[in-house]
């Protein structure tokens, strides 16, 4: 079973932040305004609780969870996040998103290659119910697909991405 002391600080780090990317990918792709994307970052919190919920879910998992939820876990996401994306436009956190979920597939790999199918899938479920979020209106200005062709092509790259 991995645990976070397989990683190196740096390695955990990037693994503990990898969930928040995964939605910010999903949000960068299109960004729906003000609603859509609390709707959309309210998907991927609800992501964080169904899996500290799940008696079933991957120790890895419920590591990155258990970490989340510290103040200094936090504090240590939310300084990565903002060395990372520091400047960055939509399109720029996209690629920057991928880029990161590709390193975090690799570390994943090396280090946890029992537990990685199951936190690859993971990423890919937060991203999905991310895009899935926010009802897109269609021109008329009634309800269209829940998530857009820009979604759904970064969906597919993060899929791609995380070889899921």
């Amino acid at each position: 079973m991995t645990s976070k002391q397989d990683f190196t600080p740096v390695e955990w780090t990037q693994v503990l932040m990898s969930p928040t990317i995964a939605g910010m990918a999903i949000t960068a792709a299109d960004p729906s305004g003000l609603w859509g994307m609390l709707k959309e970052s309210f998907a991927s919190g609800a992501a964080l609780v169904a899996a500290k919920s799940d008696p079933g879910a991957n120790p890895l998992v419920k590591a990155v969870v258990a970490d989340f939820e510290t103040a200094d876990g936090r504090d240590e996401i939310k300084g990565a996040l903002q060395a990372r994306f520091a400047g960055a436009t939509p399109d720029d956190v996209v690629s920057r998103a991928l880029a990161a979920l590709a390193e975090v597939a690799g570390i994943l790999d090396a280090k946890a290659p029992d537990d990685a199918p199951a936190f690859k899938a993971w990423l890919e479920e937060i991203s999905l119910k991310v895009a899935e979020a926010p009802r897109k209106a269609d021109f008329s200005g009634s309800a269209g697909s829940r998530s857009s062709d820009a979604e759904k092509a970064t969906l597919t790259e993060i899929q791609k991405t995380l070889n899921t």
